[in-house]
């Protein structure tokens, strides 16, 4: 006995199963090229909330100069950019000021105005020049 009734109006359950796996391929690869074609244009992950307002030296910032531990300062402000530095448009370039002051490559032509958003949303604090007696 034939499937879909012997009327030859059926399909056949290979030819079926083809189609099927081309339109679920298909559906695959045009997600696969939407998540790709967009991000860069997606906004920064939004880092876990923490205090804003420390103070710190900059020896106190030195220590973090790692891809795994990122801060930088810019313009008299600590950032903690640790996790920001794998979506970095830029690559690994944001980390050649880890540590230390990046205000300078930081404000070069490389970066849209809409980077000061994501920048303050990783601010930790301003940079001192020592810390007061407690």
């Amino acid at each position: 006995a034939e499937l879909g009734g012997g009327g030859g109006g059926g399909m056949d359950p290979g030819a079926a199963a083809g189609a099927l796996l081309a339109a679920l391929l298909a559906a695959f690869l045009l997600g696969q090229y939407l998540l790709n074609a967009t991000r860069g244009l997606s906004p920064a992950p939004t880092p876990a909330p923490r205090a804003r307002d420390g103070e710190y030296t900059r020896d106190e910032v030195a220590k973090h100069d790692s891809r795994q531990d990122a801060w930088i300062i810019v313009e008299g402000k600590v950032y903690d950019i640790t996790d920001y530095v794998d979506d970095h448009v830029g690559g690994l370039a944001i980390l050649r000021n880890a540590g230390g002051d990046a205000t300078e490559g930081f404000k070069g032509p490389q970066h849209p105005s809409s980077v000061w958003e994501t920048l303050d949303s990783f601010l930790i604090g301003t940079l001192v020049e020592s810390k007061k007696a407690q």
